[in-house]
């Protein structure tokens, strides 16, 4: 044990002040406030109806609770987790909190946390150990836990033993309860924990404080239950539920009528949408059709599944207009066996097969992917059988990870029989054959002249403006910071290993107005 965990593993045992005086009865909003996660319960998928709640609203009790109190979040993960960080920020702003980037100056520090991977589960682990300063410090500060890792039963017993500072830990299903467990918080003298295993519910009308304003992410399902092997997902995430067609649509109106340029759906498994509906024949490619006639310049998704891209979503991408021609779809090896021991319900006949449609309807899309290497029983044939579909494919990028075990999946009860060394040694091959396309890729527009959404300044220069393509490749290029937010054209000088360098052409026009 190191020095921060022994200092951690020491409770803090301060009372929580409160602006309010305690209620004569708080059944009403501590209900179920000491619900730990169940990993048995997590597993299983019933048949109970969704419960769709458009009425959430802050009961005015809350609404003065962070006066004069600042609020911090760290967000570690996917955009899911950036997304919810957005609606927790919002919850909070409405309860009176300000935001602060200064951990010292926060009077509620909030980890969103990732359970994907072992090293992202550590850093969060070592964040813990390292605010218990700031908790000595200041006794009055609440720190809290939350997102995927929040819903694994072994986490959290290891906070309650370990971790003892910590004032709240609450689950991805529970953040609509913000309000509540905040509350309970400052009146208790001991680790609130609100984390439900099981959830069917949709929650509407939930505030959001989003980053930025030119490109905006907007849920359109929650949860998994494809139950890949490795994947810890369809366990904290839970059930497969969609919103309402009509709710998403007027979400991104509104972003549109805002002034956002790009919209990014995100679902833990996005083109299952609509498969829970009873009342309606309703899919992503009926979705995408009606998305794609409201103004705004890009709209994407992620991330996809091979088993559920249908053709009629083909049909409808295939279209363009705002609907980009960049498809993220993850593969995850290129072996029939590891496929099937990855519980993935495709093959890679299958997969190809997907592939040939996707171009025939898309000529000039560009397809990325995710892979995993050094999975139990992969030999190094399997392993080249990998390598030989990334290449057929042409994939222009792919997020690339060695295999470790989540515990609670049915993957950490094999034998993890490939050694680490090889495990690396592949990844490398790999990762080469990744660069090797990608670098080929941008060569290709090279002398071109391409549509550039302008984020800000360059992460190297700040005299610099950067942006991406519709095709999601980073462009550099000089030019006032009255860009930042426009579409413009931009031609593309040389390709970099990651990025390409271009000049300013002019302001992109749409429907004869200036962007």
């Amino acid at each position: 044990m190191n020095e921060e965990q022994r200092l951690a593993s020491q409770q803090v045992n301060q009372p929580k002040p409160t602006n309010a005086k305690p209620e004569k009865d708080y059944s009403q909003y501590f209900e179920r406030v000491i619900t730990a996660p169940s990993l048995k319960d997590a597993k299983k998928r019933g048949k109970e109806e969704v419960k769709y709640h458009k009425d959430f609203n802050i009961d005015e009790e809350f609404l003065a609770m962070g006066n004069g109190r600042k609020f911090f979040i760290r967000t570690y993960g996917c955009q899911m987790n950036e997304h919810d960080s957005e609606v927790m920020a919002g919850i909070f702003m409405q309860l009176g909190y300000e935001p602060t980037d200064r951990i010292e100056e926060a009077d509620v520090v909030l980890l969103n946390t990732c359970a994907i991977r072992e090293n992202a589960e550590n850093k969060v682990f070592g964040e813990l150990g390292y605010l218990l300063k700031y908790k000595r410090q200041n006794p009055e500060l609440l720190i809290g836990v939350c997102g995927c890792m929040s819903q694994e039963e072994s986490v959290v017993n290891k906070i309650l033993t370990t971790y003892q500072h910590v004032d709240m830990v609450f689950g991805t299903h529970n953040i609509h309860r913000l309000p509540h467990i905040l509350k309970e918080a400052y009146m208790s003298k001991e680790m609130v924990i609100e984390v439900w295993s099981k959830e069917g519910d949709v929650i509407e009308n939930l505030p959001k404080q989003r980053n930025g304003a030119i490109k905006a992410w907007v849920n359109i399902m929650y949860g998994c239950d494809k139950f890949c092997t490795y994947c810890i997902v369809p366990y904290t995430r839970g059930k497969e539920r969609s919103r309402r067609p009509d709710e998403i649509i007027q979400e991104v109106r509104e972003l549109a009528a805002q002034g956002y340029q790009e919209i990014m759906l995100l679902g833990q498994n996005v083109n299952a949408y609509g498969k829970d509906f009873g009342d309606i024949e309703y899919r992503l490619g009926d979705l995408m059709d009606e998305l794609r006639k409201i103004d705004i310049p890009r709209i994407r998704f992620t991330t996809s599944h091979p088993r559920d891209f249908d053709d009629h979503l083909i049909e409808v991408l295939a279209k363009g207009g705002n609907l980009v021609e960049h498809i993220h779809l993850p593969v995850q090896s290129g072996s029939n066996d590891i496929l099937k021991i990855m519980a993935r319900k495709y093959t890679r006949e299958h997969f190809l097969e997907l592939v040939r449609k996707i171009k025939v309807a898309i000529p000039d899309v560009a397809l990325t992917t995710d892979i995993i290497v050094g999975y139990p029983n992969e030999t190094e044939e399997q392993f080249q059988e990998t390598i030989d579909l990334y290449r057929e494919v042409g994939f222009e990028m792919a997020f690339t990870y060695i295999y470790s075990p989540r515990e609670g999946t049915p993957a950490a009860k094999m034998n993890d029989n490939v050694p680490q060394e090889v495990k690396k040694e592949r990844l490398h091959r790999l990762n080469a054959v990744v660069e090797e396309f990608s670098a080929a890729a941008l060569k290709q527009f090279e002398g071109q002249v391409v549509e550039v959404l302008v984020e800000g300044s360059s992460k190297k220069r700040d005299d610099v403006l950067a942006g991406y393509t519709r095709k999601n490749k980073l462009v550099n290029f000089d030019g006032p910071k009255e860009l930042v937010g426009h579409l413009v054209k931009v031609k593309i000088l040389e390709a970099k290993s990651y990025s390409l360098r271009g000049e300013f052409v002019e302001v992109v026009h749409r429907h004869g107005v200036e962007v």
